[in-house]
């Protein structure tokens, strides 16, 4: 003899599948799960295609189908006017892009939080007060992009993790006093071959050797290249003196010459 089909309350189904009643009882005020049995009290009762079809509308929802395209749905399903191989592809399809856009937000949490590690460890208060309105990591991701795996971008990497907000200050000092000599040097049309020119060509590698990476004079001169190729660095260097991107990259070259002959 068959036995009674089981029925359960709403507070058990809720508890089942890990929703409130709340969210059951809109579900049968819109039709989406209408209870198959009502209690002698008027309470709802649900059964076993009454859980199938909550786990099927509950898998809808997390992929993030609007309760209307659920309802039609589910309905062609019942309806017969979807093939249920037809649903299981649809299902498998679902799932596969659902696993693979995980997969791109986990990699691209995975990678703020190497950047977060590996970059220049600032608050956004203590950026500003030692940046003002530039950004440091302006060109990071070409940065990344061009030299992500090279020795010397990782050695950079290493070392801003360890820098402190007086690290950064006592960096850009220096930056700025560089710029504000060689800008002068430039007005005062001073030779790029000069000595002069030349010794703060060498300055400037030993700022980057000393805070950044080992910078020998053949990378410094492939620097000074992109300095006047790259119209991003060379309107950089120009803002400081027009015609310094230029003379700069002229004084680096001398400089190599005169430490490499």
């Amino acid at each position: 003899m068959k036995g009674a089909e089981v029925s359960y309350s709403v507070g058990q189904v809720a508890g089942f599948a890990g929703v409130t009643v709340r969210t059951l009882h809109h579900y049968d005020e819109i039709g989406l799960l209408v209870p198959g049995e009502r209690s002698t009290a008027g309470h709802r009762r649900y059964g076993d295609r009454d859980l199938d079809r909550l786990q099927k509308i509950l898998f809808y929802r997390e992929l993030g189908f609007p309760l209307d395209e659920v309802a039609a749905l589910l309905d062609g399903q019942a309806t017969g006017k979807t093939d249920p191989r037809a649903h299981l592809r649809r299902q498998y399809e679902l799932l596969t892009a659902r696993i693979e856009k995980l997969q791109k937000m986990a990699a691209a949490v995975e990678h703020a939080m190497e950047a977060r590690r590996m970059g220049i460890n600032l608050t956004p208060e203590e950026r500003f007060e030692v940046f003002g309105d530039k950004d440091p990591e302006q060109y990071a991701e070409e940065a990344e992009r061009r030299w992500g795996g090279t020795e010397a971008y990782a050695e950079s990497q290493r070392r801003a993790a360890r820098y402190t907000k007086a690290d950064w200050q006592r960096m850009k000092a220096e930056v700025d006093d560089w710029s504000a000599r060689y800008a002068a040097l430039v007005n005062a049309a001073e030779p790029a071959a000069g000595e002069r020119a030349m010794d703060m060509a060498e300055e400037h590698r030993r700022h980057i050797s000393a805070w950044f990476y080992d910078c020998p004079h053949e990378t410094h001169r492939c620097l000074a290249a992109m300095y006047v190729s790259d119209e991003r660095f060379k309107a950089f260097y120009d803002s400081m003196a027009p015609g310094l991107a230029e003379h700069l990259k002229e004084a680096i070259e001398a400089n190599a010459v005169r430490h490499t002959a």
